[in-house]
């Protein structure tokens, strides 16, 4: 595995932790889906610029939009229930997913943007 691969990996698995993608010590929300402005151990910024969380924002709807889609077909191919009882049951399933995908989609966006960061050799992008 190339070295930024496994530094890529590495912060993914940082974020998804709830950690700093750079030391993987601080902690990068300050409560449930609230980001912090930077890391309390290493300084890193994790909003660097305006806009730089429109990329969570999209993976949160495409990844709940083909969750929704497969709760849809599965309900409709799987069961003989009630539109009532389906809907009912899809939509609390849906808004469930939503709820605990959306603060993991800004972990990965995080990490997405300090490895992209890293890869164009920012300087003051210093993994550890």
């Amino acid at each position: 595995m190339n070295e930024l691969l496994r530094l890529r990996v590495l912060f993914l698995r940082r974020t998804l932790a709830g950690r700093c993608p750079q030391c993987g010590k601080g902690a990068i929300f300050a409560r449930w889906a609230r980001l912090c402005e930077h890391c309390d151990q290493c300084g890193l910024v994790y909003r660097r610029e305006s806009g730089s969380m429109i990329g969570s924002m999209y993976l949160s709807a495409i990844a709940t939009e083909i969750v929704a889609a497969a709760i849809s077909l599965t309900l409709f191919f799987a069961t003989s229930w009630t539109l009532a009882t389906a809907l009912a049951v899809g939509l609390a399933i849906h808004f469930a997913f939503a709820a605990w995908f959306y603060p993991r989609s800004m972990s990965i966006w995080v990490a997405v943007e300090y490895a992209t960061d890293v890869g164009n050799g920012e300087s003051w992008a210093k993994p550890r």
